[in-house]
């Protein structure tokens, strides 16, 4: 049987990069690797349906799985995750000092259905008591105007959300005094160039960060993998050869992360942060599969549901493949 021609789109992760390179190969295929930035990635995915398996920004496919809109299917391959306390952005000027401070307030976000800006709302709401409604939302571009939704929300009518419409963007709009705080997974230039009255709601963020994992054992997931839905039915083996290629990936990436002779990146400590890392989190802390990540999953899916984002409450069989299902294939 000849091999079938697959379009993969990612950023060019560590964790991908044997893929990149042709180290590891996926079964029964030949692979046309396209490194690309993850808006780019995105963009071409959710709009045109350009590629075959490509990085998707998890919480808008939730909203286009739940309104039967979504081309891909989902693999429980998670490219990104991040804790988002680092990306919250305030004025300092404003007596806010802890997330209850934001009730009343404008709070600017590129995206609203964007996964950091569903997490740092969840994160409010569960730890704080701060309801996503206290809030006035100003959507909008980070550094360019413009910037619009992927998908439509399922807000109420009279949720406070509104665009930003004085030709601004998001961070020339947060050092002007137009907004109280942002929620941007990229660092704002205003905030990066040092602006007065500019900062973070969580300065010590790591902190901050570490003691929420403590707390709820949850790394949340940023972005998964997505297959697209035609050759799930065209190639059932699929999806179990992709994920066991992925995860192979991800484990020569994590012992050349523990090389000492020659360190592989440009960070001096770097056994000495992943020792710490591992003492918090302990080891294989950037699990795939879906057992080791049910809990951070079925937190996000409720998150997801109750912010108006997607249009019912997803459960883990209707997010992914089937196949994927069963972690002991993978491992």
């Amino acid at each position: 049987m000849s091999k079938i021609e697959l379009s993969i789109a990612t950023w060019n992760y560590d964790r991908v990069q044997p893929l990149i390179e042709g180290r590891v190969q996926v079964e029964g295929c030949n692979i046309n690797y396209l490194p690309m930035s993850v808006e780019e990635c995105f963009q071409r995915a959710y709009l045109h349906g350009e590629f075959d398996v490509v990085e998707l920004g998890f919480s808008p496919y939730l909203i286009a799985l739940s309104r039967g809109m979504s081309t891909y299917a989902a693999l429980p391959v998670f490219l990104s995750r991040m804790f988002r306390h680092s990306a919250v952005y305030i004025r300092t000027d404003r007596g806010i000092n802890e997330p209850g401070d934001l009730r009343g307030r404008r709070v600017g976000v590129p995206e609203y259905q964007m996964s950091a800006a569903l997490w740092v709302r969840g994160m409010f709401q569960d730890e704080h008591g701060v309801r996503p409604d206290e809030m006035t939302w100003v959507q909008g571009g980070l550094e360019v105007p413009g910037r619009r939704e992927k998908f439509p929300l399922n807000l109420s009518e009279d949720f406070p959300l509104e665009k930003a419409s004085n030709g601004k963007s998001l961070s020339q709009m947060l050092n002007d005094g137009e907004l109280d705080a942002l929620i941007t997974a990229r660092a704002p230039s205003c905030f990066e160039r040092g602006s007065k009255n500019v900062g973070r709601l969580y300065p010590d963020y790591r902190a901050a960060e570490i003691g929420y994992y403590r707390r709820t054992g949850v790394f949340p997931i940023m972005h998964a993998l997505g297959l697209r839905t035609s050759l799930v039915e065209a190639h059932p083996w699929l999806p179990t050869s992709l994920t066991k290629a992925f995860e192979k990936a991800r484990s020569i990436a994590d012992a050349e992360m523990r090389e000492v002779a020659a360190l592989k990146y440009m960070l001096p400590w770097m056994s000495a942060e992943l020792e710490k890392t591992e003492e918090i989190m302990g080891p294989g802390y950037w699990p795939y599969g879906i057992e080791r990540n049910r809990k951070t999953l079925e937190l996000m899916f409720r998150y997801s549901f109750e912010q108006g984002l997607s249009t019912r409450h997803l459960s883990i069989e209707d997010v992914f493949v089937k196949s994927t299902l069963d972690d002991e294939i993978h491992v």
